[in-house]
């Protein structure tokens, strides 16, 4: 009796009108949003500017959507370039394929760059954003779910994940296979944690948090990669990202213990973000000012005086001044309705003059 498992998307893109949106661009969107927001956050509670980290992101997401690229065509040349092939499909990223060891590596000379800019140290930036790299990295692994692809081995086990599709030479595939789309979002979100965790800790710093993000991020995805089965180069029996993992993992680990040594603690908050600097002197003029502000209405207050475009305190409206009939505003015109009492008297004058010329007075 077969038993329940993960079942595939019916489909991975939707249209509105001639415009697709498939569900993994709209998975690694949300990430990057996740992303620049936690990092935001860190980045305040550092000491820095609000705005830096979304600043900086402008350079570092392009530059590492393009080194992601790059790498995936790079080490799957294959599925691009060669007989039968058409190398247009290279750019069709829309379709999967995004390695992240060459989005991290060139979205770090992106972040370089903005950082430059800015006046920011790079690792204290890539400390407060590195966990939400690893949320971002959780989200975009739903985008493989949609797509289908970068399953594992065959499995009975409950949580398995149904695939039945096309693949681009004909070949059907259908079963029941290791979801590891689902294993590394997991472990993802772990990741995450553990960075928070730990930085809070022990107030890691000058690029150790991100270190630990990049050392336990290795050690799940080569266990992921172990259980795939899609196409990839091997080289002594393990699969090009798993050498790869190995590699990063011990430079990884080797940078947290020598710069722990060298450089223990946290960068001191009023030396990582010039924009912080504005931001506080801008608030503190405000406060200064909204706070000079009330005291001179105090003032005036105590004094009994009236404040500028208003009423002394118990002062009552008047209608009328030293004897003066109150003017009205007709219309809202701003003008003054004019008084009617001088032109009767006028017409009275003039009838009295007309019937009494004769008589002198």
């Amino acid at each position: 009796m077969d038993i329940a498992y993960i079942p595939s998307p019916s489909r991975g893109v939707l249209y509105l009108g001639p415009i697709p949106l498939r569900a993994y661009a709209f998975c690694i969107i949300l990430g990057v949003v996740a992303a620049v927001w936690l990092g935001s956050k860190r980045w305040v509670a550092r000491g820095g500017a609000k705005h830096t980290v979304g600043d900086i992101a402008v350079w570092a997401v392009p530059f590492g959507l393009v080194g992601g690229r790059l790498y995936h065509v790079i080490t799957d040349h294959q599925l691009y370039f060669g007989e039968g092939k058409n190398p247009w499909n290279a750019f069709k990223i829309w379709e999967g394929g995004l390695g992240i060891w060459g989005a991290v590596a060139l979205g770090a000379v992106g972040a370089w760059i903005g950082c430059r800019r800015r006046g920011v140290p790079l690792p204290a930036y890539a400390d407060a954003i590195a966990p939400g790299i690893a949320l971002a990295q959780a989200m975009g692994r739903w985008g493989n779910y949609f797509n289908q692809e970068l399953y594992g081995r065959p499995t009975t086990l409950p949580w398995g994940l149904e695939i039945h599709k096309v693949l681009p030479d004909g070949e059907v595939v259908s079963g029941v296979f290791h979801p590891t789309f689902l294993y590394e979002s997991i472990w993802d979100v772990a990741v995450a944690l553990l960075v928070i965790w730990a930085d809070r800790r022990w107030k890691l710093g000058h690029g150790r948090a991100f270190a630990l993000y990049v050392a336990a991020y290795t050690v799940g995805r080569f266990w992921t990669e172990w259980l795939r089965i899609d196409e990839a180069h091997v080289y002594f029996g393990l699969r090009l990202n798993d050498w790869t993992s190995i590699v990063v993992f011990l430079g990884a680990v080797a940078y947290f213990v020598i710069v722990g040594k060298k450089r223990p603690g946290r960068e001191d908050p009023a030396s990582i973000d010039p924009a912080a600097h504005a931001e506080a002197e801008q608030a503190g003029e405000k406060a200064a000012g909204e706070k000079a502000a009330g005291e001179r209405a105090a003032a005036h207050e105590a004094a009994g005086e009236k404040p500028a475009g208003g009423k002394a305190k118990g002062e009552e409206p008047s209608e009328k001044v030293d004897g003066e009939k109150p003017s009205r505003i007709v219309d809202g015109d701003g003008g003054e309705e004019a008084d009617p009492q001088p032109a009767v008297t006028a017409s009275a004058a003039a009838e009295k003059t007309g019937k009494d010329a004769g008589n002198p007075v």
